[in-house]
This record gives C-alpha cells, structure tokens and sequence, in this order.
C-alpha cells in the first residue's frame, strides 16, 4: 500500500492575532493621516496629486470613461481611489486617495505577521517564538517613518508593497504544502492567492511585473525538478491557472497600450513615459549604464528609510545574516521566498541603470533626494529579516528572552527617532516638490478665483492639476489633451482639444498656458487677449489669455 504523504497544516497566526495586529495599525495610520493632514501635507508631491486627478477624470471630464486612465501608470490604483473620489471634499482635501494607501498600510503589515511566522515555524521555531519574531516583524514595518507619511497620501507603494507582502506569503503557503497530501487543497488555494496578489501588484507597479517573473520562474523550477509532479493532472491545472492568472494583467496593459496609443510599449516609450521625461528634464542618472552603481544607489535608499546616515548599513547586514540564517534552517524549496523578498533590488538596479528612472541620495552625487521612496519597497525584507533575528536570539536566550526583546524595541526605536527628529526623506522630497511648485501655482490660482464661476478653461493638466483641483473647478470645465478620440493619430480633427486648440474662442473663456507646454505649442493666438503673466524663481512662466466671447455665450 502506498505511504500517504504527511499533512502539514500552514503554520498560520491566529484570527485574533491577524486582527490585534491590524487594530493597532490602523490607529497609527488614522494618526499619521491626520497629523499630516492637518499640517496640509498630503499633497505635496506632485505624483500623488496626479494619482488623484487621473482617477477623478475617469468621471469628471468632457470625455469620461475608461481611456481617461492614460498610459504609462498603471490603472489600479486611480480605480480604486474612484469611490472615495466621488465627493467634491475628498477630492479637494486629496482624502479620497489616501484612502487605498492607507488601507494597504494595515493589510501590509497584517501581512507581515501572517508571513512572517509562517516562516518561522517551517524554521523550526515554536509557535510562541514565532510569534514573538512575527510582531516585532510587524512593529518594524507599521512605525517606519517614511512608510507612515507615504502611506498618508495618495502615491502608489503602500498599494504595491502589501499586494507584495501577501504574494509572497500566499507563495509561502504553497511551498509550505509542496509533497504533503494537503498539496492539492491548501497548497492549490495558495498558489491561486498567490497568483491574484501578484496580477494586482502587476496592475499597481512595474515592481509587479518582475514579482510575476520570478514567482512564475520558481515554480516553473519546481516542477521541472519534480516528475512527480509533472505528472500529477491536478497540479498541472493548478500550475496552468497560475501562469495564466499572473501573464494576463501585463497582457491585458499590452493590449491595451496597443489598441488606444497604437504601440504596446507606448507605457514605456511614448511621450508621457519615463524616457522622455529623462529627455525633457535631463535630470542626472549617476547610475545609468552601471549596474554595480543602481545596486548601491537603490540599497542605500532602501537604508536611509530605516536610519540616518550609514546606521542604516546595520540593517541591511541584518537583513543579509537573518537571510543566510533562514535559508539553511527553512526547508529547501520554502527559501526560495527569501529570494522574492530580495528581488526589488533586481528590478530597481536594471530600472535604474537601463530603465531612465534616476535615483537620487543626499549623501552622494548629485547629492539631492529624488524617487527616495523606491527604498520602501525593501522595506518587507528588513522587517522579517529583524523579526527572524529577534525570534532566533529569544530561542537561544530563553530565560532572557523579554530582555531581548526590549533591547531590539529600544534599537529599532532609537533608529527610527533619529529619522523622524531628521525628517522622514519622503517627506522631504514630497516638500521639496511642493515648494518648486508652489510659487507659480498659488499665483496662478489667485488669479483663476476671481474669474466667473461658470468660466471654461483650455490648460495641460500633466504638470498642475492641484491648481483645479485646490479650487473646486470641476476637471470637465477644463478642456486638456484627453479630451479627444485617442487612438486616432497624429490627431483628432473632430476632438475638443483639436478645435479648442485651432479656435478657443468657441469653445472656452479662458487660456492657460505654461511655458512649453502642449497649449503653448499649439493654440492659435489669433483672437486672445493676454491677461497676465506669472513669474515665479525657478519656473518657467505662465500666461493667462482671455478669449472674445463672454462666459454665457461659449459654445
């Protein structure tokens, strides 16, 4: 008779550990909300307030409706965002996106916990160990500094990070379950997890798409490894549902891209992409082209999300032992999520170096702070890594284990103080966005608040959006480059934007141009009347036109 194979349940938190743990950080996401809230800053970056108006224009325009989600960023998150967006308020306040990020923030570090003791007990730790090691995990990544102010606003990497998290943990199920007769129940529901985290990570952030490669590598090499399964009917099915779970968000963004702006590749070479932003601005890359230097760039970000100056070396050394650790003591295959926990560092060294996505550090050349927040994206790592050495130093420690634990609370607490008494980076770089644009934006919004009412405008929304959206004007009063028929090339004769374009009169009050920008390379200034122009350091200037017809009589 065949020897059945043994069955191992996940080694899962309890329900009521799952949600002390989600209790508690939901109070410190409501906190930092609402600190950063009152002191009017969860707008401050650019991206953040760009997240918010795509998503609002999806019903808010001349032109509603799906294409209003461009290209480019992926459509996730501005979905998300669109109910709580619905209210003029939280659409002014910038309430409304922070909501999924916020919500992200608590699912991740649930998530956190739920990974992290999954893996210590296939370590061989006892349930109590684990779960010691599993709450410091989840301490490390709910009070993180810069995770706090981020996951306050509307940008993307709380979303991406906790789809990260539980993909990775939803693997480890699976892993966990490999060659036990629970393999086709609780190994297949984690695969199948596993693979819907991952194709919403993969529609949340490009780091998704790499997260889909190399999950989809591992099991791939697991299979070719094991005939046995090879050969088993149900975990071919198992394995074909994952595969095509994980392939069919980038396909669905490839067709997409295809379909509306006649190139698949148009995210990623077309004229809102990163590449031609880098050609734009020529901000420098002191990493392009060096692979060895994109590894050092983005590992430091990642550390001076954790600590000041080089303390943050201490972590990632950390992260490193606590890694070597648990791949000796995890079984085999279960270590290979270990690897997934690594892998940001793959994908943001080759975007860096070959993708035209510049990283900047205060600490070296060009000495500044830019996409800082890419670092949070090992922040996952770190977290597991400090609760796996704090769950192995109180099994080697037992009669002293609180004593570690306090010492490893005061550590990471002293780490993060420092961070806050120098002001999360993020947050830096959000203000240091704002106050760029401040100038120029608050004068031409004192300037637009006195205009009538029920005044129709013709701007590029790509650069200040904030400037409508602080004021109220709802985005369907604004005539902008969307508002056209977009797979129709090079142009749209029968598109508002072509005929505000070629005779605004017609059609709107009110012209605002920024210098350079698409409304300035394109509108015929025949009839308009200028109105003002607006200086601000550091900016190029805008111009206010106004046109011939009264507010009540545009067509």
């Amino acid at each position: 008779m065949k020897k059945a194979k043994p069955s191992t349940p996940p080694p899962r938190p309890s329900t009521e550990r799952l949600t002390r743990i989600g209790s508690l950080t939901a109070w410190i996401s409501l906190g930092s909300f609402f600190y950063y809230l009152g002191h009017g800053e969860i707008l401050m970056h650019g991206d953040a307030v760009a997240h918010i108006n795509i998503a609002r224009r999806v019903f808010d325009s001349l032109n509603p409706g799906p294409l209003q989600l461009g290209t480019v960023w992926l459509p996730l998150p501005h979905l998300l965002m669109i109910p709580f967006l619905l209210s003029s308020k939280m659409w002014q306040s910038g309430v409304g996106g922070s909501v999924p990020s916020m919500i992200a923030f608590v699912f991740g570090a649930v998530g956190i916990l739920r990974l992290s003791r999954g893996l210590f007990v296939s370590a061989g730790l006892d349930a109590s160990t684990a779960d010691i090691g599993g709450f410091f995990a989840a301490f490390v990544y709910a009070a993180n500094p810069n995770l706090m102010y981020v996951q306050a606003t509307a940008l993307t990497e709380p979303l991406c990070v906790a789809f990260f998290i539980w993909a990775a943990s939803y693997f480890a199920d699976f892993l966990i379950m490999l060659g036990t007769e629970a393999q086709h129940t609780e190994g297949r529901r984690g695969l199948l997890c596993c693979a819907l985290c991952v194709a919403c990570a993969e529609l949340t952030r490009y780091d998704g798409w790499f997260l889909g490669a190399v999950t989809g590598t591992v099991v791939l090499a697991i299979v070719l490894g094991d005939r046995q399964n090879l050969n088993d009917r149900r975990f071919r099915r198992s394995l074909g549902e994952f595969l095509a779970v994980i392939s069919l968000a980038p396909a669905l963004w490839l067709a997409y891209n295809a379909v509306v702006y006649g190139s698949a590749w148009a995210f990623a070479n077309g004229p809102y992409s990163a590449q031609a932003i880098e050609a734009r601005v020529h901000a420098p890359n002191p990493a392009a082209h060096d692979l060895w230097a994109s590894v050092s760039y983005f590992l430091k970000s990642a550390q001076i999300t954790l600590a000041v100056g080089n303390w943050g070396r201490f972590w990632l050394a950390a992260a490193v032992l606590a890694s070597v650790i648990l791949a000796r003591k995890l079984p085999r295959r279960v270590a290979a999520v270990l690897l997934v926990l690594w892998s940001p560092v793959a994908f943001y060294a080759l975007s860096i170096a070959y993708g035209s996505v510049p990283l900047h550090v205060p600490m070296w050349w060009p000495f500044a702070i830019f996409n800082q927040r890419f670092g949070l994206e090992l922040l996952p790592l770190f977290a597991v890594a400090a609760g796996a050495l704090v769950a192995l130093a109180t099994r080697v420690l037992p009669l002293h284990k609180w004593r570690v634990v306090g010492s490893a609370l005061a550590l990471v607490m002293a780490s993060y103080a420092f961070v806050w008494v120098a002001k999360p980076l993020c947050w830096q770089e959000a203000w240091r966005n704002w106050q760029i644009r401040r100038g120029l934006e608050m004068s031409v919004e004192g300037a637009i608040k006195e205009f009538p009412a029920d005044s129709l405008f013709m701007m590029d929304l790509g650069e200040h959006v904030g400037i409508m959206e602080r004021l109220g004007i709802p985005l369907r009063r604004v005539i902008n480059g969307q508002d056209h028929r977009l797979w129709l090339r090079p142009s749209d004769p029968q598109g508002a934007w072509e005929r505000a374009l070629a005779d605004p009169g017609k059609y709107v009050n009110y012209v605002i141009i920024f210098e350079g920008d698409s409304v300035d390379r394109g509108v015929n200034r025949d009839q308009l009347t200028l109105l003002e122009v607006i200086h601000a350091t550091g900016e190029p200037p805008a111009r206010i036109y106004i046109t011939p017809l009264p507010p009540n009589q545009v067509r």
